[in-house]
């Protein structure tokens, strides 16, 4: 079995990506782990935070694993030096550089998965550059029809049938295709990278009480029922609209393998109850595999060593084990 190469993104850097990629350099990992980023700041924010780590340059034609203690760096130069916890739009461009990198060597088979830390989309936006998030970049530098944003923990797996919007664009945005389409991808990459035959999938309603009739909203009966019902007659093991104040009981959970939650904020936060320093983002119906943290950037906690690493560590830890599921299939 090949070992794994594991591409890192060290995303904003005033924020505390840099600092969670040194801090998982310390902890043990089954594969190649590159970080993508400014070897300097790199090792200024390592002397910042008093952590004694060994930066080595990337070498793209030996796999060598991971040595806790070191981190091995593609380095990309910034376009002006960060300091830690104050944005600066010139290095915008060099976010994204990160990002095209690491989707670049994933698509040529270079590397097997990308990891990203967290980036700021303000400041990129600021910089001129329009940018909703990672999920919509990722889709439209692979050409993915669409992408879908699921959070992940060891034991509940939550999608969005819609990411980066403001509440009173979500109605609009629910189309039976579109639903449709998201469920396909949600039941295919469950397949793919969680080796679950038949994932049984349910649908979280848009209003309260999944519209109680009509009552209070038609979405359900109008929209997301007519798409379940389509998927139902192409064989996926989908049930809903069920209401989201109910979908995510142990009872309710316990008998799905993931849920379909209609809008950022209605699925976000109990994945993020349950388990926010072991939740993972991964993005779906895409031709390489990526997770990510499922926090943002922390400007405050940028340089003062109290970031933490668990997501960044979970989001590798899964990207792991899904090559080393894919691996075995083959």
């Amino acid at each position: 079995m090949t070992l794994p190469r594991i591409a890192l993104t060290s995303g904003e850097p005033a924020g505390i990506g840099p600092d969670l990629c040194l801090a998982v350099a310390f902890q043990p990992a089954a594969c190649e782990l590159i970080c993508l980023g400014d070897r300097e700041l790199l090792r200024e924010r390592a002397k910042q935070l008093k952590l004694a780590v060994t930066l080595r340059d990337y070498d793209p034609k030996a796999r060598a694993a991971h040595i806790p203690g070191t981190l091995v760096v593609s380095h990309h130069p910034l376009a002006k030096p960060s300091i830690a916890g104050k944005l600066d739009a010139a290095n915008s461009r060099y976010v994204l550089t990160l990002i095209d990198r690491a989707i670049d060597g994933a698509v040529k088979g270079e590397l097997d998965a990308i990891v990203t830390a967290p980036v700021h989309k303000g400041i990129i936006n600021d910089a001129g550059i329009p940018f909703v998030g990672h999920t919509e970049y990722l889709a439209q530098r692979t050409n993915a029809l669409l992408p879908v944003m699921m959070l992940a923990t060891n034991d509940l797996r939550v999608a969005l049938a819609t990411t980066h919007l403001p509440l009173k664009d979500v109605s609009a945005a629910i189309t039976i295709e579109g639903l449709c389409q998201t469920l396909e991808i949600l039941n295919a990459d469950l397949q793919k990278w969680w080796d679950i035959r038949a994932p049984r999938i349910t649908v979280c309603g848009l209003n309260p009480h999944a519209g109680e009739s009509g009552y209070l909203g038609d979405e359900e009966i109008r929209t997301i029922a007519p798409a379940i019902a389509r998927m139902r007659e192409r064989g996926l093991n989908v049930t809903g609209p069920v209401p989201a104040d109910t979908a995510f009981v142990p009872a309710k959970l316990a008998e799905c393998d993931a849920v379909l939650a209609m809008y950022h904020d209605q699925g976000l936060p109990v994945i993020k109850h349950a388990g926010f320093d072991r939740a993972v983002n991964i993005t779906l119906g895409l031709p390489i595999l990526r997770t990510s943290v499922d926090h943002g950037t922390a400007l405050d906690l940028a340089g003062t060593g109290r970031a933490d690493a668990s997501s960044l560590m979970a989001a590798i830890n899964l990207a792991l084990a899904i090559t080393r599921t894919s691996q075995q299939k083959r």
